[in-house]
């Protein structure tokens, strides 16, 4: 009687372990997966700059050209004036002044900065020189004609002198001159006067022959009246013996 029974015993045992070994399992935590490393993004990098000019000195009115290169930037500009520029170039700038350019280039790291500095020499001050009178320029230009002694005849000098007066003459058309025959003290008065008069009129009819109008002229003597030098020798009388302008 008792031996009938085992087998059953047995089973039972055997179907009692394998729901506790089921129950077991099915309570069992899976195992966790490793979570992955973390990388900081990477840090951001400072941007480099650097400027130059072809020149640091000009003259004013003259123009400079600027080039640069920045790296890492994200926005470049060159002040003053310039504004914004791409990372790498150059461009032409003309100061009116002595000006100091600075290059900057900026980005998430931060800013850099490169200047030059352009001197402009001062343009030299312009003399002004003051309009010269009608007067001063008649008395620089128009020149005298000297005579040999009890002569009315144009010398070779004195058609050189008169040339010269006639060139300024034709820029003054609406001038009057007054020729005045002079002679040295020696002879008479009514010679001398007689002479003068000839005097003044062969300078006149050698004017007109360069194109001045006769209207523009008339003629007068002083004979020996009017002395332009009072000392009695040769050197002094050369210079009285002329024909002489004044003008109205």
């Amino acid at each position: 009687m008792t031996y009938s029974h085992r087998p059953v015993v047995r089973s039972l045992l055997l179907s009692f372990s394998l729901a506790a070994v089921l129950v077991a399992g099915c309570n069992k935590k899976p195992p966790t997966a490793a979570r992955p490393a973390y990388t900081p993004p990477p840090a951001a990098v400072k941007p480099t700059a650097q400027l130059s000019a072809d020149r640091n000195t000009v003259n004013a009115g003259e123009s400079v050209r600027l080039s640069w290169t920045t790296t890492d930037a994200t926005n470049v500009s060159i002040s003053p004036e310039v504004g914004a520029v791409t990372p790498q170039g150059s461009t032409t700038v003309t100061p009116s002044e002595s000006t100091t350019y600075t290059l900057t280039a900026s980005s998430a790291g931060g800013n850099s900065d490169s200047s030059v500095r352009i001197s402009v020499n001062a343009a030299a001050p312009v003399a002004t020189v003051p309009n010269a009178s009608f007067d001063e320029l008649f008395l620089k230009e128009v020149r005298d004609a000297y005579f040999d002694y009890d002569s009315a005849a144009i010398r070779p000098d004195a058609r050189q002198a008169l040339q010269k007066t006639a060139d300024f003459l034709k820029g003054y058309p609406n001038t009057r001159v007054t020729i005045e025959g002079h002679c040295d003290e020696r002879g008479s008065t009514e010679y001398n006067l007689a002479l003068g008069q000839r005097r003044a009129n062969a300078v006149k009819e050698y004017l007109v022959s360069l194109g001045i109008s006769a209207d523009q002229l008339s003629t007068t003597s002083w004979g020996k009246e009017k002395p332009f030098c009072t000392e009695a020798t040769e050197g002094c009388y050369a210079q009285n013996r002329r024909g002489h302008f004044t003008h109205q």
